[in-house]
């Protein structure tokens, strides 16, 4: 049976130079298969939006769609450690909210950590929850819920001054209490100065090879989502495609009358028929 890692796990394989994987998953299929696969993490992010709900962003993610995600895959993947995503406006109004918020996933979808944006303005949020005894992971860099303020869904860390904003917001983040951080679009340059720099794992979407892991969006992997595909995304299927063909395949069978065959149907028992047909005259 798969062992379920803890923070501890995730704390000395950084310092061993062990390599973390995660991905997002949003259903149980999926979350069924990657524990198979011997996922470390699985994220249930808000990106489940645009990947799931067909949304153009995050912003309209609530945290009763994301609660129901994350009790499906944790109801999956029951030896994996499950990280939920605290969605837009779940944390940023209070930290009572905040707390409150991070406490749902716990009691209602058997969460191991939860997740949340920003840098220093969170700290407060980061550190009601930790002192709550919950796992924060911070995130910096481009973070999908401020892209509005981002300019759009762009690299960070390009100048220098972007970089100094970046560590300092790491540092802030580690010191409010999160156990790990994940660094998003930044070139690896800065992600290094920020791995190096923290004593807690620091984790890479788009931010280079010298994260102390990687993550990455389950329907960017697989070749489903399709509306477009970052650059730091590597296709490793194109799903979608053959999503596509098989149903194509199966509209054809039913119009051409190939499907169902007599191996697909039931029949009544041995001499029923007829005695439904007297029945019935």
């Amino acid at each position: 049976m798969k062992k379920k890692l803890t923070r501890f796990d995730f704390q000395n394989m950084k310092e061993a130079g062990e390599k973390v994987t995660w991905i997002t998953a949003y259903d149980y299929s999926t979350a069924m298969f990657a524990e198979k696969a011997g996922m470390d993490m699985l994220l249930v992010g808000d990106s489940l939006g645009m990947c799931i709900y067909g949304y153009d962003g995050t912003i309209p993610v609530t945290m009763d769609q994301c609660i129901v995600h994350s009790e499906a895959v944790r109801r999956a993947a029951p030896n994996t450690f499950i990280v939920g995503d605290m969605p837009f406006l779940s944390y940023q109004v209070s930290v009572e909210d905040a707390v409150l918020n991070a406490g749902r996933f716990y009691k209602e979808a058997g969460v191991d950590a939860i997740k949340l944006e920003g840098g220093k303005r969170v700290c407060p949020q980061i550190e009601a929850i930790s002192d709550g005894g919950m796992l924060v992971i911070g995130h910096i860099g481009l973070t999908p819920q401020s892209s509005g303020q981002l300019g759009g869904f762009k690299a960070q860390g390009l100048t220098v001054d972007s970089a100094e904003a970046l560590i300092e917001d790491a540092i802030a983040i580690q010191e409010a209490g999160a156990f790990a951080l994940l660094v998003e679009a930044v070139p690896p340059e800065v992600c290094k100065i920020i791995r190096d720099t923290l004593t807690i794992p620091v984790y890479s979407i788009g931010a280079g090879v010298d994260a102390d892991g990687q993550l990455m969006i389950c329907h960017d992997v697989l070749g489903i989502f399709q509306a477009f595909t970052p650059k730091f995304v590597k296709r490793y299927a194109e799903i979608g495609d053959q999503i596509e063909s098989v149903f194509k395949e199966y509209v054809a069978d039913v119009r051409g009358g190939a499907f169902p065959e007599d191996q697909h149907t039931y029949r009544m028992l041995k001499g029923e028929e007829e005695k439904l047909q007297i029945r019935l005259a």
